[in-house]
């Protein structure tokens, strides 16, 4: 092999390698992007956001909470927050993050979770819990499409 075969060697597995951390880096982005808005999701419930289902949980949501005998629907998630608000509110959590998975515009959240619930008649309960979050990138950054979990009392 001639030097000039071996420089165009070198510079092209370079630029493989490169490459290959480019995608690495678009990886790990995307990941912190999904766990940032997993975190904003109960950052907002945890403050009183009444919103944050409406602007965060695509069209097409279908979630299943182990508290509802069904997959609820965009609409149905959203009254049935409303009416758990009417009945009090978050006020401490902390997440656990397990694995985030993200292929193309596809992401799949696995964590576990704490919370701290005070009733209207000022009742605090603990809960402890896993979820499984799957989420899809739109043209306004990720979207909740479906989750599954919920206290693991």
């Amino acid at each position: 092999m001639n030097f000039s075969n071996s420089l165009r060697l070198v510079l092209a597995v370079a630029f493989l390698m490169a490459s290959g951390m480019a995608i690495a880096q678009d990886s790990n982005n995307d990941q912190a992007d999904v766990w940032a808005t997993i975190e904003g999701q109960w950052e907002a419930e945890e403050q009183g956001d009444k919103d944050w289902m409406e602007e965060l949980l695509a069209e097409k949501f279908s979630g299943w909470g182990k508290n509802s005998p069904a997959p609820r629907s965009k609409a149905s998630a959203i009254m049935w927050d409303r009416f758990n608000d009417e009945q009090g509110e978050m006020v401490a959590h902390e997440l656990y993050p397990l694995a985030i998975v993200v292929e193309g515009d596809v992401a799949i959240a696995h964590y576990l979770y704490s919370s701290a619930y005070e009733s209207k008649n000022d009742e605090t309960e603990m809960n402890n819990g896993r979820y499984t979050d799957v989420l899809v990138r739109t043209d306004d950054g990720w979207k909740f499409i479906a989750w599954h979990g919920g206290d693991d009392d």
